[in-house]
């Protein structure tokens, strides 16, 4: 079976075309491969499949092996992989877990838009918002020094979230007019480089709570995102976009597990 490996500000995600419908691992075989030590190592997989009336269907496994809601920066990656593959060129429309996607296809960046996001809610002092996966947004004055993956996972496996499957867990500091966020990411169960939907989740509740207009500059461990939207909180945030890089790393061939 042939793989490939794709990357976007650090999140990395093995690929596997399944146009043809034969891909047939299961959750442990899936967590083997995205292991860093004995596979090939990814914060997730992703399938490429059809799907009638889009261009192409998305299915996201986190890296435990598990089934998982959308994946931004995956999103992103799957669209170069659709472009680079010829299936598109400048514009798709694809389908994922939460439902149609498009997406702008230029040779730096990806522009992806995301759901549209109707509510921030306040959970103590945090703040939590849906964008294709639930995110605890919590803002900090030291980002860099927070023990993102402990605490992450307490509040991740807290009493609060336990009813609505767990939630990511989102550190965000305000820095030259932009944010820094740093996230921990059920499924992976640890900090990665980079989460799409929770630098989206970060910068709508920027807005909202700090008055940070669109576009809003995004530093992740792994690099530079952008988040362009329309709207308020009171309002609803429509035309949201996860803007960024999305680079091939390497392609292989697995011939056993």
């Amino acid at each position: 079976m042939k793989f490939y490996k794709y990357q976007g500000t650090g999140n990395d995600f093995v690929i596997i075309d399944d146009r043809e419908g034969n891909f047939q691992l299961g959750q442990k075989e899936i967590a083997h491969l995205c292991h860093r030590r004995f596979g090939i190592g990814a914060d997730g997989l992703m399938l490429l499949q059809n799907a009638e009336g889009y261009d192409f269907r998305m299915v996201y496994y986190n890296s435990d092996g598990t089934e998982g809601s959308m994946c931004g920066n995956g999103g992103r990656c799957l669209v170069r992989f659709a472009s680079d593959l010829g299936i598109v060129q400048n514009f798709t429309t694809f389908i994922a877990i939460d439902g149609e996607h498009q997406a702008h296809i230029d040779p730096d960046k990806i522009s992806l838009h995301m759901q549209n996001v109707s509510e921030i809610e306040a959970v103590s002092s945090d703040y939590f918002a849906q964008t294709g996966s639930p995110h605890l947004v919590r803002f900090s004055t030291a980002v860099q020094a927070e023990d993102v993956k402990n605490i992450g996972a307490q509040i991740r496996y807290s009493d609060t979230f336990k009813s609505r499957g767990g939630t990511n867990v989102n550190f965000v500091e305000l820095v030259n007019q932009g944010l820094f966020v740093r996230t921990y990411e059920r499924g992976v169960e640890d900090e990665t480089y980079s989460c799409g939907t929770g630098v989206t989740a970060a910068a709508l509740v920027a807005n909202t709570i700090h008055g940070l207009t669109s576009p809003v500059a995004i530093q992740t461990i792994g690099g530079k995102l952008s988040i362009e939207f329309k709207g308020n909180a009171q309002t609803g945030f429509y035309d949201v976009y996860l803007i960024g890089p999305a680079v091939r790393v390497f392609e292989g061939e697995i011939t056993s597990l």
